[in-house]
């Protein structure tokens, strides 16, 4: 027997539930598939918000031939033969290919032919941003449609469409008292709600009243709104990193929770954690960095559960612990200023001589050895004859770095405008 979710898939756009804003009387979308000109296109989501089903409603809605690849089971050799078998339809088939963030740049690259030659017109759906997991010559060939997370007025109406259907065809009773558990556990995925209904239903056949204490004894597992490979993971990264960056150690704390409830790789949360302690606080705390590495070294070694405090310990330091980007600025003001400005010459004086000739032509010579001076410095040109005076790091304004700005500012007094 076929699941609730998949029978009450709608078929029409009539029947389609949110995205108003693309499929609503006269949404962009709406248009095209109206229209019968439809573009190659990514709808990019969140889990079951209708990515699949409205694919299928634009190929029945056109009457166009369909075709429909899994990124997880398909490569290279099933895309070929899916555009060979489209090329017999002439320039009038949709490919759709579920979770196309899932391909390989090659696989993603041997898309590139039919869709440019209009042999397939593309519809690929992701739960990731776009911009980074599609390769920029395939996307650039596409439109992004954006799908957003069904309301609770959206959820609460596919309720009662579930709730109709199952009275109908059993003859029986249902009385939805609170729905509160159902969408907590949703997520805002139509397709989680809709088999979680089902198997609280399915616990009884006579007259059933749904609240929200049936729920939770029904459903046991708990199925924390996370998943560890989809968009939600990386929302709750990114405000577990903005909390520590923007000092708030109990917002820190609390998607760190998040996170360990659903099962992260603590490995993955070090591993954050290590390249935070420099890009956002660097050397206004050196010993940020210091600490975010025995974090992960320690997390590899013990583990769940007792790993909770170790990275608790370390989220809270680097949220408290003072900010500086300034390291982490310098090295993309030097990345930029190579692209810009190119291969220069390295001075003179800084190449090695290893070899008799290049002793004669100079290689090496004024070079002044630091060691040899008062305080280990003098000095001496250490940038392209073309940059130099140029600043690329500049301290911030905090402690340590105040103190490494006045270093600086009696060096290099004339050479750079500290």
């Amino acid at each position: 027997m076929k699941p609730l979710a998949e029978i009450l898939r709608p078929q029409n756009l009539d029947d389609y539930l949110g995205q108003q804003h693309l499929v609503g009387k006269g949404a962009i979308l709406r248009n095209a598939i109206e229209k019968g000109q439809i573009p190659s296109m990514i709808l990019w989501g969140p889990p079951g918000v209708g990515k699949t089903t409205l694919a299928n409603i634009i190929a029945s809605t056109l009457t166009l031939p369909f075709f429909s690849l899994s990124a997880i089971n398909s490569g290279v050799k099933e895309v070929r033969e899916v555009i060979d078998r489209a090329k017999q339809y002439g320039n009038n088939s949709i490919l759709f290919i579920d979770e196309i963030h899932r391909f390989s740049k090659s696989q993603q690259d041997s898309l590139l032919g039919a869709v440019e030659k209009g042999i397939v017109t593309l519809i690929g759906a992701t739960t990731e941003n776009p911009s980074f997991e599609v390769i920029s010559p395939l996307l650039s060939r596409c439109q992004v449609y954006i799908l957003k997370e069904l309301d609770r007025k959206e959820l609460e109406s596919l309720l009662d469409k579930a709730k109709n259907y199952i009275e109908k065809t059993e003859g029986r009773k249902i009385d939805l008292e609170q729905t509160e558990a159902l969408l907590r556990i949703s997520g805002g995925d139509a397709r989680k709600l809709l088999n979680a209904f089902e198997m609280v239903c399915s616990q009884s056949k006579g007259h059933l009243s749904i609240t929200n204490d049936l729920v939770k004894n029904i459903i046991q597992q708990n199925l924390t709104i996370y998943d560890k490979k989809g968009e939600n993971h990386y929302n709750i990264i990114s405000a577990f990193i903005k909390s520590m960056r923007g000092s708030d150690p109990n917002g820190a704390v609390y998607w760190l929770a998040r996170m360990i409830e659903a099962g992260e790789d603590p490995l993955f949360i070090a591993r954050r954690m290590l390249i935070l302690a420099s890009e956002d606080i660097g050397n206004a705390n050196p010993n940020a960095l210091l600490l975010a590495n025995t974090c992960f070294e320690a997390c590899n070694k013990i583990g769940y559960p007792e790993c909770r405090i170790i990275l608790s310990q370390t989220a809270i330091y680097l949220a408290t612990s003072p900010k500086s980007n300034a390291s982490y600025l310098a090295i993309d003001n030097a990345l930029s200023e190579v692209k810009h400005s190119g291969d220069l010459p390295v001075p003179l004086h800084l190449r090695n001589a290893p070899t008799k000739l290049m002793k004669q032509i100079g290689y090496g010579d004024n070079y002044k050895y630091a060691h040899d001076y008062e305080g280990n410095f003098v000095k001496q040109q250490f940038l392209p004859d073309k940059l130099q005076g140029k600043i690329l790091y500049q301290p911030q304004d905090n402690q340590k770095e105040k103190q490494i700005l006045l270093s600086l500012q009696n060096k290099w007094k004339g050479v750079y405008n500290y």
